[in-house]
């Protein structure tokens, strides 16, 4: 007799790794590839992170941290948030996870009961509404699109409520710079939806792994208009450390001691060695907003060049490393089209159905996080296969 599969397991793959593989299986048969398809920095961990950390290991015996984080870290993030936002965030609301990822489990676990629903902008990042039935929570998918620049409105979440009479909705997912469109939501649109979220008791979690990487104005954290949202923030994107899994979140005060105790039966504490790093990745600005710089110059340069690929249809990247092109005018199957690119031209890139399994079939998404010279020879190649 079969074995019972719990049916959390049973969810959709996340196709940017499926993707991902397909890219290294080629480059193993000697195949090259030019990796579009990865939201991830090119370049390393800032010089200044990489010396703390080397200092680290020759002084400090790396055993189990605080459950919420070094005392010195949640410190630095609290000042982050003085010098960059100009907001008083004591360091006792903050709290340092095994990256971005274990933080959306942790605010996800404490502030939903399984069989709520939580409601987001579709397309989305996938691991939302993921993790969020693997936990035996509801996602409620708002079709966004380019009337809305892919992101939720008070609007969409009326029209829910009208759709579904009787029916509550439990959360709202934000994320500003958002993955995969690169939108942005402005200050009064963020204090529309903290608003419309406090009127109908609902949780706000905003994902702002993305702020730093802006190109025309800097992004606005959900803590400037509301102090009950949670706030799930990384060090993989702007600060260039994906592979240190490291993250942090800002969380009310009523959900400090509810986090701490699922954080030190879930993961015990976030990598130690990371954390004393990253102490120091608040003073490597310099060196992080040429990154910035050579993302919007990449950007420049797809905006430019893709289309005169046949990819004109792009969602206006105000921020991240992402442009999203719909396509439906060449397939009505973004997962195929993907691995025919990447078979006849060597280039990655991600389906939409990733991030929309609805409407995805007729959109893809191309990363800039490369460096330029990839970028450049990707557009060149992309050219001369349209």
């Amino acid at each position: 007799m079969a074995l019972k599969i719990a049916r959390r397991g049973v969810i959709p793959p996340f196709f940017v790794m499926e993707v991902m593989r397909a890219a290294f299986e080629r480059e193993r048969a000697g195949g090259d590839v030019l990796h579009l398809e990865v939201g991830q920095p090119s370049t390393p961990a800032p010089a200044g992170v990489i010396a703390a950390a080397k200092r680290a290991l020759d002084r400090d015996r790396l055993g189990y941290t605080d459950a919420l984080g070094i005392p010195l870290l949640r410190e630095a993030i609290s000042r982050h948030y003085g010098e960059r936002y100009d907001l008083d965030i004591p360091a006792r609301r903050i709290v340092v996870t095994a990256g971005s990822s274990a933080g959306f489990v942790l605010g996800f676990l404490a502030g939903f009961e399984a069989g709520d629903r939580v409601a987001m902008a579709n397309p989305s990042y996938p691991a939302y509404r993921n993790t969020l039935s693997a936990l035996g929570v509801q996602p409620v998918e708002l079709d966004a699109g380019p009337h809305s620049r892919f992101q939720p409105t008070p609007a969409m979440l009326e029209d829910w409520y009208a759709e579904h009479p009787g029916a509550t909705l439990d959360g709202l997912i934000v994320a500003s710079p958002s993955n995969p469109a690169g939108t942005m939501l402005g200050r009064a649109e963020l204090a529309a939806l903290a608003e419309f979220a406090r009127e109908r008791a609902l949780r706000l979690v905003s994902d702002e792994i993305y702020h730093g990487i802006a190109y025309d104005e800097p992004g606005v954290t959900a803590l400037a208009v509301t102090d009950d949202a949670i706030v799930v923030n990384s060090f993989s994107k702007y600060f260039s450390m994906t592979g240190w899994r490291l993250g942090w979140m800002v969380v009310p005060e009523d959900l400090v001691r509810p986090i701490e105790c699922l954080a030190q039966n879930l993961y015990i504490s976030a990598p130690s060695l990371s954390q004393l790093a990253a102490v120091e990745a608040f003073d490597c600005r310099a060196e992080l907003d040429r990154h910035v710089a050579r993302y919007a110059a990449n950007r420049a340069l797809l905006l430019d060049q893709l289309p005169r690929a046949g990819f004109s249809r792009l969602a206006p990247a105000d921020g991240a490393f992402y442009l999203y092109a719909e396509i439906s005018d060449r397939t009505d199957d973004s997962e195929a089209f993907c691995r025919r690119m990447l078979a006849e031209t060597g280039v990655a890139v991600t389906p939409g159905i990733d991030f929309d399994p609805a409407r995805g079939h007729r959109f893809v998404r191309f990363s800039f996080a490369g460096s330029s010279a990839d970028i450049a020879e990707a557009a060149r190649r992309l050219q001369a296969w349209w």
